[in-house]
Protein backbone atom coordinates (compact mmCIF):
# COMPACT_ATOMS: atom_id res chain seq x y z
CA UNK A 1 0.00 0.00 0.00
CA UNK A 2 1.51 3.27 -1.04
CA UNK A 3 0.02 6.27 0.70
CA UNK A 4 1.04 9.74 -0.39
CA UNK A 5 0.46 12.50 2.11
CA UNK A 6 0.02 16.12 1.03
CA UNK A 7 2.91 18.54 1.53
CA UNK A 8 2.91 20.93 4.46
CA UNK A 9 0.69 23.98 3.74
CA UNK A 10 3.09 26.23 5.73
CA UNK A 11 6.53 25.35 4.34
CA UNK A 12 5.70 22.93 1.46
CA UNK A 13 7.83 20.16 2.98
CA UNK A 14 7.25 16.73 1.47
CA UNK A 15 8.18 14.92 4.71
CA UNK A 16 4.77 15.06 6.40
CA UNK A 17 3.54 12.15 8.49
CA UNK A 18 0.30 11.14 10.15
CA UNK A 19 -0.15 11.24 13.91
CA UNK A 20 -3.63 10.05 14.84
CA UNK A 21 -6.15 12.30 13.11
CA UNK A 22 -3.57 14.99 12.36
CA UNK A 23 -0.86 15.45 9.77
CA UNK A 24 2.44 16.82 11.07
CA UNK A 25 5.37 18.55 9.39
CA UNK A 26 8.70 17.61 11.06
CA UNK A 27 10.51 20.62 9.59
CA UNK A 28 8.32 23.50 10.78
CA UNK A 29 6.16 21.71 13.38
CA UNK A 30 2.86 22.67 11.73
CA UNK A 31 -0.10 20.36 12.50
CA UNK A 32 -3.35 20.22 10.52
CA UNK A 33 -6.38 17.96 10.16
CA UNK A 34 -6.40 15.36 7.43
CA UNK A 35 -9.07 16.13 4.79
CA UNK A 36 -10.56 12.62 5.04
CA UNK A 37 -10.95 12.98 8.82
CA UNK A 38 -12.48 16.43 8.45
CA UNK A 39 -15.06 15.12 5.97
CA UNK A 40 -15.93 12.22 8.30
CA UNK A 41 -16.43 14.60 11.24
CA UNK A 42 -18.72 16.83 9.17
CA UNK A 43 -20.85 13.82 8.19
CA UNK A 44 -21.98 13.49 11.82
CA UNK A 45 -21.96 10.61 14.25
CA UNK A 46 -21.89 7.07 12.95
CA UNK A 47 -25.21 5.21 13.20
CA UNK A 48 -24.87 1.62 14.40
CA UNK A 49 -27.68 -0.81 13.58
CA UNK A 50 -28.38 -4.33 14.83
CA UNK A 51 -28.91 -7.47 12.72
CA UNK A 52 -32.48 -6.47 11.77
CA UNK A 53 -31.86 -2.75 11.19
CA UNK A 54 -32.84 -1.21 14.54
CA UNK A 55 -30.66 1.74 15.59
CA UNK A 56 -28.62 0.99 18.71
CA UNK A 57 -27.75 3.44 21.49
CA UNK A 58 -25.61 3.35 24.62
CA UNK A 59 -27.33 1.50 27.46
CA UNK A 60 -29.59 -0.64 25.26
CA UNK A 61 -30.32 -4.29 26.01
CA UNK A 62 -29.70 -6.73 23.16
CA UNK A 63 -29.92 -10.48 22.59
CA UNK A 64 -27.43 -12.59 20.67
CA UNK A 65 -28.93 -14.00 17.42
CA UNK A 66 -26.38 -16.78 16.75
CA UNK A 67 -23.98 -18.95 18.74
CA UNK A 68 -20.64 -17.20 19.23
CA UNK A 69 -17.42 -19.06 19.90
CA UNK A 70 -15.22 -17.24 22.38
CA UNK A 71 -11.75 -16.76 20.96
CA UNK A 72 -9.06 -18.33 23.13
CA UNK A 73 -11.56 -20.40 25.08
CA UNK A 74 -13.75 -23.45 24.61
CA UNK A 75 -16.80 -21.49 25.75
CA UNK A 76 -19.76 -20.43 23.63
CA UNK A 77 -22.28 -17.62 23.97
CA UNK A 78 -25.64 -19.20 23.13
CA UNK A 79 -28.44 -17.78 20.99
CA UNK A 80 -30.84 -15.68 23.06
CA UNK A 81 -28.28 -14.56 25.65
CA UNK A 82 -29.29 -11.11 26.92
CA UNK A 83 -26.64 -8.44 27.17
CA UNK A 84 -27.59 -5.37 29.20
CA UNK A 85 -26.05 -1.89 29.18
CA UNK A 86 -24.08 -1.95 25.93
CA UNK A 87 -21.63 0.82 24.98
CA UNK A 88 -21.11 1.77 21.34
CA UNK A 89 -17.53 2.35 20.23
CA UNK A 90 -15.06 2.07 17.37
CA UNK A 91 -13.44 -1.27 18.04
CA UNK A 92 -11.14 -3.64 16.25
CA UNK A 93 -12.52 -4.56 12.83
CA UNK A 94 -16.31 -4.68 12.85
CA UNK A 95 -16.57 -4.99 16.65
CA UNK A 96 -18.53 -1.90 17.63
CA UNK A 97 -20.23 -2.94 20.90
CA UNK A 98 -18.42 -3.05 24.23
CA UNK A 99 -20.32 -4.99 26.88
CA UNK A 100 -20.23 -7.41 29.78
CA UNK A 101 -21.83 -10.79 29.10
CA UNK A 102 -23.13 -12.57 32.23
CA UNK A 103 -21.10 -15.69 32.93
CA UNK A 104 -18.43 -14.75 30.38
CA UNK A 105 -17.13 -11.28 31.27
CA UNK A 106 -16.23 -8.14 29.34
CA UNK A 107 -15.96 -8.41 25.56
CA UNK A 108 -16.58 -6.72 22.25
CA UNK A 109 -19.34 -7.84 19.88
CA UNK A 110 -20.33 -7.07 16.31
CA UNK A 111 -23.63 -5.29 15.86
CA UNK A 112 -24.51 -7.79 13.13
CA UNK A 113 -24.88 -10.61 15.68
CA UNK A 114 -27.23 -8.89 18.14
CA UNK A 115 -30.87 -7.81 18.11
CA UNK A 116 -32.32 -4.95 20.15
CA UNK A 117 -34.87 -6.01 22.78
Amino acid sequence: MTETLPPCPECASAYTYGMGALLVCPECGHEWADEVTAVAEEAGPRVIKDAVGNVLADGDTVTVVKDLKIKGSSGVIKVGTKVRGIRLMDGVGDHDIDCKVDGVGPMQLKSSVVKKV
